[in-house]
């Protein structure tokens, strides 16, 4: 009689009856499925959360890792950058006049009219708006002359050796017998770099 026939003539109500092997075996299985079930709701129920969490942190970390071994590699790179918007930055803060170079600036600006040929109707200076590190002068010009003096005013205007923008064109007959005769007006608004101490009254 093989293993398998003699498991099937086993009387379930009777297992004192059963051969002893088989009996061990039996309650071998039994303690084994018990302790997996109470492993399970006693022990890994409630370890779960926490080795997700733990899981969920080790990916964290090593995003971070990542991302900060990216930019280590790369930290000579990024220090050639900053030197380079450094030396850009101050080359264009050079160009930015100071508190006492604005009256110069301003004449200046105002000869580029007339030597276009250009009749200067209003130049008028508003008062400036200061920014974070600089201050902004808006000025209200009105011209008259002809289309070609106007190419060289804004021309003269691009060639100074400050930063003037150019804002607020409008353009339209002076007198309406001359074709050629037209009232230009505009805000042109330069620049000047504010000093330490207007910088620091302007955090407080």
């Amino acid at each position: 009689m093989s293993i398998l026939d003699d498991l099937k003539s086993l009387d379930p109500n009777d297992p004192g009856r059963w051969p002893l092997p088989v009996r061990i075996g039996f309650v071998s299985v039994v303690f084994v499925v018990l302790s997996a079930a109470l492993f399970y709701f006693f022990v890994w129920s409630d370890q779960k959360p926490r080795l997700d969490q733990a899981a969920a942190q080790e990916q964290e970390l090593r995003n971070t890792f990542k991302f900060k071994h990216a930019k280590a590699v790369n930290l000579s790179v990024y220090q050639q950058q900053l030197q380079d918007i450094e030396r850009s930055f101050g080359a264009l803060l050079r160009q930015l006049p100071g508190r006492t170079e604005v009256p110069n600036l301003l004449v200046d600006i105002s000869q580029v009219g007339v030597g276009a040929g250009m009749e200067e109707k209003l130049f008028q200076p508003s008062p400036e708006i200061k920014k974070d590190f600089y201050a902004e002068l808006p000025i209200k010009i009105r011209l008259t002359g002809s289309y070609h003096q106007m190419g060289q005013f804004v021309s003269g205007i691009a060639a100074l050796p400050r930063i003037v923008t150019l804002d607020g064109i409008s353009i339209r007959p002076e007198n309406r017998d001359f074709y050629d005769n037209l009232s230009f007006e505009l805000t042109a608004k330069t620049y000047r770099y504010l000093d330490d101490a207007e910088v620091a009254a302007g955090k407080k």
